[in-house]
């Protein structure tokens, strides 16, 4: 792949997207283009994840344990987000469907250049803490409707209880 149609692809990854241009010509230049055959393996269920894969052409299928595929990802996707900032493990199985190209970003890399551009970090810690903030909004909500039935389950509970110590009216 080229320099610059490697950079178009990044620049559409979400997490990228904000990148200045010098910078995502340097992780461009710097990332990994690697191949894949139809059917093999990216990477396994839990193994360790060393950074972020970005798919260039074809498609990845994301598999559970028992080979049931999860999802599919096509170009312009990022799998292991989470991989490029924190060591973790792989989630799941990822296998190419057809012929596939995937930019390989290394986590060093990655953080790397956060190091020398404080300003992108800061731009990336922001989106973060505000995709971190909506998502435990979220979950209060859920946190109160769980609540609330687990006090409907509660009340029904002690109702039939006392319905069942209760002699028949007949």
């Amino acid at each position: 792949m080229s320099l610059a149609r490697d950079m178009d692809l990044l620049r559409q990854v979400p997490l990228l997207a904000e990148f200045p241009d010098e910078q995502l010509r340097l992780l461009a230049f710097s990332a990994e283009n690697v191949s894949y055959r139809d059917g093999e393996v990216l990477f396994s269920e839990g193994e360790r994840a060393d950074g972020g894969l970005v798919v260039a052409t074809g498609k990845v299928a994301m598999e559970g344990a028992d080979d049931a595929v999860l999802d599919t990802f096509g170009p312009g996707s990022l799998l292991g987000e989470t991989a490029l900032l924190v060591e973790t493990r792989r989630p799941a199985r990822a296998v190419a469907q057809g012929p596939t190209e995937v930019i390989r970003i290394r986590r060093a890399l990655f953080k790397r250049m956060l190091q020398e551009f404080p300003d992108i970090a800061e731009r990336l810690f922001e989106a973060r803490a505000a995709a971190f903030r909506q998502t435990a909004g979220a979950l209060a909500r859920v946190g109160t409707v769980l609540e609330r039935i687990e006090r409907d389950d509660q009340a029904l509970r002690a109702e039939r209880r006392r319905a069942d110590r209760e002699p028949d009216a007949d």
